[in-house]
């Protein structure tokens, strides 16, 4: 595993990431590995978009699918 080092976090912030593992039973250590885990498996805007195209990519449903599959829903619906 690798070590981080975050410098100029305000007492502030420190505090209330300390208050904060307190309530969850963790160390601050393993509270802030915590966020960050869980941030770094989050996509971005761009990386879902990117996965979106790839998908679309390998289908074979057209936009004209999408319509009719649209308005045939409507209609029972009706």
């Amino acid at each position: 595993m690798s070590t981080i080092h975050v410098r100029d976090v305000s007492d502030d912030t420190l505090t209330t990431l300390k208050v904060r593992a307190a309530r969850q039973g963790q160390s601050l250590q393993a509270f802030v590995r915590g966020l960050l885990e869980s941030e770094a498996r989050m996509l971005t805007p761009e990386e879902a978009a990117g996965r979106a195209r790839q998908l679309a990519a390998r289908g074979r449903v057209t936009a004209d699918d999408v319509v009719a599959a649209a308005a045939e829903a409507r209609e029972s619906r009706e």
